[in-house]
């Protein structure tokens, strides 16, 4: 699979070297050229170093076909394209490539958040500074497949080798209208020796992205986030007579 992904942060970095593990052909667009380059010289001197170094994809080293692109370019080969670029980027970004998507899946794995002010002295906290990034992108890209994925972990999760806790298998929930892209971003977890949860269209994907602002804001506070829900097998629910 072709896959541009659009930035060159520490999350374009885990998740392209997982992809570029499993075998699938990436490019690196940012706006800074020397950024880009030295991502992808990363990532294919990371990848050189043989099966161990993938060990975190569950696969052995593919051919290396990590390029550094302009923004343009890695968005005219990919047929699926990454955002991992900050939310204050993306006006910029859809405004000059919003036409280009059309027809592509569009994973955003991005959130938008800021300081919760209102939090008690000493407490780390989050709050949204935007409610739907997801369907925004949608509104300026409207012939793209756009796909909320990956958004409510660190990078250093994605790049890390441990899969399973506790038991269960790591998952990434996916929301989004176009079945097809669905899939492809299904398949692409699984790259990753991920599970994927298909959470719903791409309405839900606000709901998603409130998630993980509540979530990291416990992680920061140094509190379990899993703790908060049981596993399936003594989940229920009962509607009220």
């Amino acid at each position: 699979m072709r896959i541009g992904i659009i930035g060159a942060g520490a999350m374009a970095a885990a998740l392209g070297r997982g992809w570029a593990a499993a075998g699938h052909e990436v490019r690196i667009g940012a706006r800074s050229a020397d950024a880009a380059g030295a991502l992808a010289a990363e990532i294919n001197a990371i990848r050189g170093a043989g099966p161990e170094a993938d060990r975190a994809s569950g696969t052995a080293a593919a051919p290396v076909d990590v390029r550094a692109a302009t923004i343009g370019e890695a968005i005219a080969f990919a047929g699926v394209v990454l955002f991992a670029v900050p939310v204050s980027a993306l006006t910029e970004l859809l405004a000059a490539h919003g036409p280009d998507l059309a027809g592509k899946t569009v994973i955003d794995c991005t959130n938008a958040f800021m300081p919760d002010e209102s939090a008690p002295d000493g407490v780390t906290a989050f709050v949204l500074s935007e409610e739907a990034v997801a369907e925004r992108i949608a509104w300026d890209a409207p012939n793209a497949h756009v796909i909320k994925a990956f958004n409510l972990l660190a990078a250093e999760v994605w790049a890390g080798a441990d899969r399973v806790f506790d038991g269960a298998r790591l998952a990434v929930p996916i929301c989004g209208d176009d079945p097809a892209a669905v899939e492809t971003v299904a398949r692409l977890a699984e790259d990753l020796a991920l599970q994927p949860f298909i959470a719903g269209g791409l309405h839900r994907a606000r709901y998603l992205e409130a998630t993980s602002v509540f979530t990291v804001g416990l992680w920061f506070g140094g509190l379990d986030a899993r703790a908060m829900l049981p596993p399936l097998s003594a989940a229920f629910a009962v509607a009220d007579a």
